[in-house]
């Protein structure tokens, strides 16, 4: 006599549940993903538009601040912000453990 012979097997009850359970994690794992790669595609293939347009706003803020006499401010805030982002590069840059 073999003692593996008297291990008791799961019924069929608790295997349809474990079944359930293992495929319901599957398909919303795979929900998920597809969620994502579809939001990650939309935004890729929208950035060259978005950078378009901006570079447009751009332009027709430049030619309304000739026209009116006035300094543009995209470009008063964008060089702060392009400041900022050097002076938080150059601190994480060099203060980084080698």
């Amino acid at each position: 006599m073999h003692p593996y012979v008297i291990t008791a097997k799961p019924g069929p009850v608790r295997r349809a549940l474990t079944w359930t359970r293992v495929w319901s994690v599957r398909l919303l794992a795979l929900t998920v993903m597809s969620v994502l790669g579809a939001v990650v595609l939309t935004v890729r293939c929208i950035r060259p538009v978005i950078n378009y347009l901006a570079t447009r706003a751009i332009y027709i803020e430049l030619w309304a601040a000739q026209r009116i006499g006035r300094p543009p401010v995209s470009g008063l805030v964008g060089a702060g912000i392009t400041d900022e982002f050097i002076r938080e590069f150059h601190r994480a840059r060099t203060g980084a453990n080698a």
